[in-house]
């Protein structure tokens, strides 16, 4: 078509005047001299231009939930981090402080204390916020603090909803159930009595169960052997619902762990107190059988902030934070070198583990199995020490190592927690993977070598192998539990990030909470049918 038909106008290239070439180049922008930025007027170069919106930068820290670490470098690397911030509550606490604190008061446990009592955990803590809350997060880690979580109990099973409310099933010969009856439960049933209150921990032992409010009050229920002087000798009363333990009403406790011979709790403040084990004095304090009062350890942890217990048969545990870093202590029977001191002797006082400073090794969960224990290393390293037999110490053998000793086999998996129980041991990986070893009787580490399921079940495991079977449920795994005693056949849950759990190994008092029909224990992981998400 014609430009000319079309009605288009005709471009005049003529028009266009020429220009020379050095008209057409842009002439150079005005350069201006570089100048340091600076917080403060003139403070050296280098720093950043916050000095005019503190409380922007403060409630950016505070939102990012820094790692207590990450606080300490920021004020190591610029002085605006370092000085008064000139902010309530405290006027010459630095921003990096304030946040601190800030991320401290969003903590469960630490929002009704006091501000007496907060200084006092401060001081205990090493007399600064950033250490108070590497406290409360260390307790965060490695309890599943205010989480979901299943406990695989001596023939009975507690399991806490992410609201704290409370199912138990199995065995309930002695009330540990906590329903008002005797009878078993092969099922999760919720402990009606408990509404209202929210639990965030729970332990079990044989016969008994103890349940830890936010509120910090402990609720204990079957044999009465937690300290209840009300109820006269130990052991003599059944108490068959959830029953305030009196003498710890003044204790603002955060966790429990129960032994053969004790039981233990930790207070907020991170104190340990125990319950009893007789006139021998084995955890540092003379008493009778029947003395039912919580007693303060004693010895070096008086004034060491602890942030995790855990009971085997016969001693006990205790992850302590101080500000030089983690480290593990130990008390109790020294049978078969579990307390790790390179000996086999008892110890009535806490002793510090020194093995883990000579591997530069930072504890950040311990776990105490009935005759071994084990360590998670901030870095991922496992270390297991006492009774080797069956192979659960994981060193392809059945050796005792009276020291702690690193599991070479699982040098390419970063751990982030362990979990013992009578002679077995399970590893879980950062990426979700478990891993297990020793003890395969009751079928409770999961491995299932034949197609049916059945071939091999209770084969003993001298090194970490991979619990393929909880791989094909394709969830992540944040939680293992096992049966830790003697006296009962071992079960295991595995709790997953939605809220599922799953369960195998023994169930002959319904302590799996699943259908076994004729069978008496599970080889595969079963769903439970109990929904710990809500």
């Amino acid at each position: 078509m014609d430009a000319t038909a079309s009605g288009t106008p005709t471009i005049q290239f003529h028009n266009i005047v020429d220009q020379p070439i050095a008209a057409l180049v842009v002439s150079p922008l005005p350069t201006f001299q570089r100048q340091q930025r600076h917080c403060f007027g003139d403070s050296s170069p280098g720093e950043f231009p916050l000095a005019a919106n503190p409380s922007i930068v403060l409630h950016v820290l505070t939102g990012c939930n820094l790692d207590p670490q990450d606080l300490a470098k920021l004020e190591a690397t610029c002085s605006f981090f370092r000085q008064p911030a000139n902010f309530t509550p405290d006027f010459e606490l630095s921003i990096s402080e304030l946040a601190a604190l800030d991320m401290c008061q969003k903590r469960a446990i630490f929002k009704p204390m006091t501000a007496e009592e907060r200084q006092v955990l401060k001081q205990r803590c090493g007399g600064s916020w950033k250490l108070v809350l590497r406290f409360l997060l260390a307790g965060e880690a490695c309890c599943r603090r205010e989480k979901s979580q299943a406990i695989a109990g001596p023939g009975h099973s507690i399991a806490v909803t992410s609201k704290g409310a409370v199912y138990s099933f199995g065995s309930n010969s002695s009330g540990q159930l906590g329903h008002g009856t005797l009878e078993e439960e092969s099922r999760p049933r919720q402990i009606r009595s408990l509404q209202g209150i929210r639990i965030i921990q729970a332990a079990a032992g044989a016969g008994r169960t103890m349940l830890i409010s936010d509120a910090g009050q402990v609720y204990a229920f079957g044999k009465d052997s937690f300290g209840e002087a009300e109820y006269g000798v130990q052991g003599s009363k059944l108490v068959t619902s959830p029953q305030p333990v009196e003498s710890l009403k003044n204790i603002f406790v955060v966790q429990a762990a129960i032994g053969n011979f004790f039981t233990a709790v930790l207070s907020r403040e991170g104190r340990v107190y125990t319950f009893s084990w007789g006139s021998d004095a084995r955890l540092g304090h003379q008493t009778e059988p029947n003395d039912l009062e919580p007693h303060p350890l004693l010895g070096p942890l008086e004034n060491i902030p602890v942030v995790q217990i855990a009971a085997g048969y016969c001693y006990l545990l205790a992850l302590a934070c101080q500000p030089g870093g983690m480290s593990v202590y130990s008390v109790g029977c020294g049978l078969g070198g579990k307390l790790g001191h390179g000996s086999r002797t008892d110890e009535r006082y806490p002793r510090l583990i020194e093995q883990f400073q000579t591997f530069n090794l930072q504890p950040v969960v311990v776990a105490a199995g009935a005759w071994h224990a084990a360590v998670v290393g901030r870095d991922g390293r496992v270390c297991t020490w006492g009774w080797g037999r069956y192979g659960c110490l994981g060193h392809g053998n059945e050796e005792c190592e009276s020291a702690p000793k690193v599991v070479e086999s699982l040098g390419n998996v970063k751990a982030v927690h362990i979990a013992t129980g009578d002679y077995t041991t399970f590893v879980l990986s950062e990426d979700g993977d478990v891993y297990s070893f020793g003890c395969g009787e009751s079928s409770s580490l999961g491995h299932n070598a034949g197609a049916d399921g059945q071939e091999n079940r209770h084969t003993n495991v001298l090194s970490p192998e991979l619990v393929t079977s909880l791989k094909q449920i394709k969830e992540r795994v944040v939680q293992i539990s096992l049966t830790n005693s003697i006296y009962w056949n071992a079960h295991t849950f595995a709790l997953t990030e939605s809220g599922k759990l799953y369960a195998f190994g023994a169930g002959d008092k319904g302590q799996l909470g699943v259908e076994l029909g004729h069978q008496n224990e599970r080889g595969n992981p079963e769903r439970v049918d109990v929904d710990l998400s809500d």
